[in-house]
């Protein structure tokens, strides 16, 4: 039997408001679900520049016992309240958001690897990266040692380079060779770590590391992530030195 315009009309609309309704509750159901597991993904990333976690451990426990956090801005000035005007949050920092901004107007977050037997030491500042790479966005954190010059570990990500070449950025071995490095020369200037063209390099310096065969423009991505974040963090440094040596 066919039916009316009208009626045609008036079963879609109600159906569309129907599946609207079903959809919206469904994605208030998930949404804090959702929130931690997104939660848990960022802190084991923070965790995993600087230690070596295990199936099973309890991530967020182990957050909460070792790392303190806060956020700067370029000139390295803790910022203590958001643009809401509530408490700053450094977990909660969108660095995807602040990477559209111009650096002199992001937020920096700075995440303090506590000593775990002397909860007053930082072991090491867990700082977080971003960038682009051959096909979409890079990131990650990069963790420093408690004089600011070495670097302790790297955790780095990517959304689409390409197996077995710039996604190798995950890898252990890749992320290993950042490991004692040196991010400042004997100058006192910047100099990050750059990942040079090939594997197998010889006479690589304090501030190089092996590239990744195949994967050059993925390489040069990661350096220039790297080189803008930690120079972002300059300020922070030179002022908590200054402070520590009065």
């Amino acid at each position: 039997m066919r039916q009316s315009n009208g009626y045609v009309i008036l079963f879609t609309a109600i159906m569309t408001i129907v599946v609207g309704g079903l959809l919206s509750l469904t994605s208030q159901v998930l949404a804090p679900a959702q929130k931690i597991s997104v939660e848990l993904d960022t802190k084991t990333q923070i965790l995993g520049a600087v230690m070596k976690l295990e199936k099973g451990d309890d991530i967020l426990a182990i957050y909460k016992d070792r790392i303190m956090s806060l956020a700067v801005d370029i000139d390295g000035n803790e910022i203590t309240t958001n643009v809401k005007g509530g408490p700053m949050v450094a977990e909660e920092v969108n660095i995807l958001k602040n990477y559209k901004k111009d650096p002199k107007d992001r937020v920096y977050p700075v995440f303090m690897y506590m000593n775990e037997k002397d909860s007053t030491k930082v072991d090491a500042y867990i700082l977080p990266l971003y960038g682009a790479g051959l096909w979409d966005k890079i990131w990650g954190f990069a963790a420093v040692d408690g004089n600011y010059e070495t670097i302790v570990g790297v955790a780095f990500d990517h959304k689409a380079e390409t197996p077995g070449l710039g996604a190798r950025i995950k890898d252990v071995d890749v992320r290993g060779r950042y490991v004692g490095k040196k991010i400042f020369n004997e100058a006192g200037e910047l100099m990050s770590v750059s990942m040079v063209k090939g594997e197998g390099n010889a006479g690589l310096t304090d501030h190089q590391v092996d590239g990744m065969s195949g994967a050059t423009l993925t390489g040069k991505g990661v350096n220039a992530m790297m080189e803008q974040y930690l120079g972002s963090y300059q300020a922070y440094f030179k002022k908590v030195k200054a402070e520590a040596a009065i």
